[in-house]
């Protein structure tokens, strides 16, 4: 019980976050989730299409999941958004497993089990993270699909030096033992290919996510040579995302040509230059400086993080960076950098953009928890007087939860006032997908 009370709590209170008026913050529709609900609907009694050119374009994976949930529920704001928020739910657990076996370092047992649910806290208390949570656009289904094969990366990694280290210490262990790891090893890279493939078909840029496991394992089976490991990862990706490819040879990803600005020929080289130094100048102040304009997205113009989070996420980063031989360092870096590409690629008029950069969050917090760590370490190693030292510490701590009630202050207070005039759509769902233009 004691092992899964931090799960269960965080299931508790992130349902009740995301959940809490919930048909009321937002309370009317956007343009694109009308859209959305009826590229769902024309999925319907149809065979298994992979791309649909309805709502701009869009791969339909997560289509196919809104269409359930609109059969369950009915054709309402609640079966339009249901998914989304359940997504979300599972986010905040599977970001708790992945940061329990990032620090499971501490030699502090406290540390090792609070510590994690401590940053998930962080993660679900952003206003930036809560606010995809709470209507039916992609991104959390997207995250949920990175983070799961993320966390069986991490297991594989696990199992890979359990092995190395107990057969060092003990050389005459039983040879079936260690079969039947291999065995599990092997099945925890076919799982993180698995929901790597489903990334590529979910969100547009969850096409580019398979990139940093395939080089995570690159990485460790070059230093094993066991570079037939790659295989169990491609081998499920390459089936899951076979129908998808397929289509795309033949037919245009209008969403992409539409949005990939240097590909466009009749904008001047210097001008996509120009646009490209915009967009990278935009995003790196958009965590600190100014933040998304788009009332969907953020208060706007609100730097997706406040100026604690933003200094110890800077700290971080800074520190990740410098200790770059570090493996979890080195797979948040490169997943930070992954995360950020797709916004970058896209037309300068529309970054900063929080949207297309969701998938930064579990790197930023992950980079937060770095700069604590150190911090802590840092006053344990100045202050030798033990009640001078408690007291600084959890000065500290009480500034971060101040923090997190900060981050549900801008969401629910200011935050949510925006959204009146940035979902534009006053009617219900049921008669807005039956208007054929909506102004």
């Amino acid at each position: 019980m004691k092992k899964f009370l931090p799960i269960i709590i965080l299931a508790i209170i992130s349902a009740s976050l995301i959940f809490y008026r919930f048909a009321d913050i937002p309370k009317y529709l956007s343009f694109d989730e009308v859209e959305f609900t009826k590229l769902a609907l024309s999925l319907d009694n149809k065979p298994y299409i992979p791309y649909s050119q309805l709502a701009t374009g869009h791969s339909t994976l997560y289509f196919y999941i809104l269409l359930a949930s609109l059969k369950t529920f009915g054709i309402n704001v609640f079966a339009l958004r249901f998914p989304a928020a359940i997504f979300g739910i599972l986010n905040v657990l599977f970001f708790y497993l992945i940061m329990k076996k990032v620090f499971k370092q501490s030699n502090n047992e406290t540390m090792k089990q609070w510590f994690p649910f401590f940053l998930t806290l962080i993660l679900l208390t952003s206003h930036w993270f809560l606010n995809f949570a709470r209507f039916s656009f992609e991104a959390t289904f997207l995250l949920l699909l990175e983070l799961t094969s993320i966390y069986f990366l991490l297991k594989f990694d696990e199992v890979l030096k359990v092995k190395t280290v107990f057969l060092r210490q003990s050389p005459g262990a039983p040879i079936g033992v260690w079969r039947s790891k291999k065995t599990l090893s092997n099945f925890y890279i076919i799982l993180s290919g698995l929901f790597a493939g489903f990334a590529f078909l979910s969100y547009t840029p969850g096409r580019i996510f398979f990139v940093l496991p395939l080089l995570f394992l690159t990485l460790e089976t070059l230093r094993t040579l066991k570079l037939y490991k790659l295989v169990y990862f491609l081998i499920p990706f390459i089936i899951i995302i076979t129908p998808l490819t397929s289509y795309l040879l033949t037919n245009k990803d209008t969403r992409i040509d539409q949005q990939f600005f240097l590909k466009n020929n009749e904008v001047p080289i210097q001008e996509k230059l120009t646009g490209l130094w915009h967009n990278i100048s935009s995003t790196a102040l958009m965590f600190n400086i100014k933040g998304d304009v788009n009332g969907r997205h953020n208060y706007p113009n609100k730097p997706a993080l406040n100026p604690i989070l933003g200094i110890l996420f800077m700290v971080g980063l800074i520190l990740s960076i410098k200790n770059f031989k570090n493996l979890y360092n080195k797979l948040f870096l490169f997943y930070f950098l992954i995360s950020l590409f797709p916004a970058l690629m896209t037309y300068p008029w529309e970054n900063p953009n929080m949207l297309r950069t969701y998938t930064t969050l579990p790197s930023i917090v992950y980079f937060i928890g770095q700069a604590i760590i150190i911090l802590n370490a840092a006053v344990h190693k100045i202050i030798k007087n033990k009640l001078f030292r408690y007291l600084i510490l959890n000065t500290f701590y009480l500034i971060l939860i101040f923090s997190c009630l900060y981050e549900l202050r801008t969401y629910f207070k200011y935050q949510s006032t925006v959204f009146n005039q940035a979902f534009e759509i006053k009617l219900p769902l049921e008669k807005a997908i039956k208007i054929k233009s909506i102004p």
